[in-house]
């Protein structure tokens, strides 16, 4: 592991760019260089609470991608998967993002030697529809006017199209319904070390990207990048990185008291009652790759004769799935049409699987967790 501070060489990247254009020009070298077949990305379609995946091939269109999307929280590693498994791919990933590619990767349904992970750090996303709600109420700024958002320095932030900003404390948001999803809120990986290089504005310069280099290919992208003149670098202060280091220690002790909030509160059998089983959350999740020929798609789980349907079958095999797959993305309870928070449940589950055997999904190195490892643990 090592940091170094980087920007774009373009000027115009630069000034679209978060923190100093450095990723999309990483990008453009990627693809300007041959190396990759295309980026997967992120970007605004009719406004900047609606982004969208994009697979770009040509690095002209690489700016209109440049910028933070707090309110798309796609997960990449069900595209790459579904969609561009035989091809070069560099991609953005958010902490749950590389956690699910690094799974799928375990369950070989990814080719890590196709794939450049670009990671990006993560105080949390923002729910489209609840974000232009929030703005409406706790900001002197009408929601179509916000051109740009950002979380830091505990306050969510919006830049307007006259050039204004405003902010407000995300404790404050949050102690009243709004602010972060409710997964985000108590995710405790903050920074994608899975990735090639983790990259964010947390303990860099103004107009600079700290990025940390978590491998050798995250060392090759930046050294082939600053070769082909596309960044420039420079490594940081030793307060950059106690800086840096600070934040994230801030936000984990915030994920762990919300933690400690949610986790007691919830009752998995009241939750589990209202089930439909229509399947929702197990469709949308990027580790259940295996829906086509899914176990609980056989007549034998099948119970027709009683409405709603009984659940137990279902969210008990799925439990006993996700206990030791679950990423936290949340996508779940984005999907439930009766309002069940899946993935407290799941994420629940994991921290006791991560009690007993160490493993947690898309971050433990071991490549694959106790339960399918030759080394297993008695419990």
């Amino acid at each position: 592991m090592s940091y170094v501070l980087a920007k774009s060489k373009y000027e115009d990247i630069a000034k679209a760019g978060e923190c100093g254009g450095a990723v999309t020009s990483i990008f453009k070298y990627l693809l300007d260089e041959g190396i990759v077949d295309g980026v997967l990305a992120l970007r605004p379609c009719d406004d900047v609470y609606d982004g969208i995946p994009t697979f770009i091939t040509n690095s002209e269109d690489l700016i209109g991608t440049a910028g933070s999307y707090h309110c798309a929280p796609t997960m990449v590693g069900d595209l790459i998967q579904k969609y561009y498994a035989d091809k070069k791919v560099a991609v953005s990933v958010k902490p749950c993002d590389i956690r699910s590619v690094d799974e799928l990767i375990k369950r070989h349904k990814i080719n890590p030697d196709n794939i450049f992970t670009v990671g990006l750090n993560c105080g949390g996303t923002v729910s489209p529809i609840q974000a232009r709600k929030m703005i409406d109420l706790y900001y002197e700024a009408d929601p179509d006017d916000v051109i740009s958002e950002e979380i830091d320095k505990g306050q969510f932030i919006i830049e307007l199209a006259d050039g204004g900003e405003e902010a407000v404390k995300i404790h404050d948001l949050e102690e009243n319904g709004y602010g972060r999803r409710k997964n985000c809120q108590r995710c405790d990986v903050k920074i994608p070390r899975r990735a090639n290089i983790a990259c964010g504005n947390w303990g860099a310069e103004d107009g600079w990207t700290f990025i940390e280099i978590n491998d050798e290919k995250g060392q090759e992208l930046i050294d082939g990048a600053k070769k082909g003149g596309f960044i420039e670098t420079k490594n940081p202060a030793d307060a950059a990185v106690e800086g840096r280091a600070k934040v994230e220690k801030i936000m984990i002790k915030m994920a762990k008291n919300n933690q400690k909030a949610t986790y007691p509160a919830v009752s998995e059998s009241d939750e589990w009652s209202r089930c439909i089983s229509c399947y929702a959350c197990r469709d949308i999740c990027p580790i259940c790759w295996c829906y086509k020929n899914c176990e609980l798609n056989k007549p034998y789980f099948k119970d027709e004769g009683s409405i709603p349907p009984s659940p137990i079958a279902f969210q008990g095999v799925r439990l006993s799935h996700m206990s030791f797959s679950c990423v936290d993305c949340g996508q779940c309870d984005d999907v439930c049409p009766m309002d069940i928070p899946v993935s407290l449940i799941f994420d629940k589950l994991q921290k006791k699987y991560c009690d007993r055997t160490g493993y947690v999904a898309g971050v433990t190195t071991d490549s694959k967790p106790p339960l399918y490892s030759p080394d297993k643990v008695e419990l």
